[in-house]
């Protein structure tokens, strides 16, 4: 050949890619679901959907980007109140 070696910078491995894109969705999902959240407290967890006049955890994000409890509503209907505060 003429003499050329190997290209110095590797190629990025698809963990590291995957890592990326984790990191992007993460950020995004972030701007989507906000500083609140609602979880249904219902036994082996579901979705909201499937209990709506059971009590919901409610939660919101600090200033350190962690989920803290802050109350507990009665119902969805309370839930979202909260949620659109």
């Amino acid at each position: 050949m003429d003499g050329e070696g190997p290209d110095p910078t590797p190629r990025r491995n698809s963990l590291e890619r995957w890592m990326d894109r984790r990191d992007r969705r993460r950020a995004s999902d972030h701007w989507i679901t906000g500083t609140r959240r609602a979880l249904p407290l219902i036994p082996g967890g579901g979705g909201s959907h499937l209990a709506p006049d059971q009590p919901r955890l409610l939660l919101e994000r600090d200033e350190d980007g962690r989920w803290a409890p802050v109350g507990v509503a009665i119902d969805a209907a309370a839930a979202a109140e909260f949620l659109s505060q």
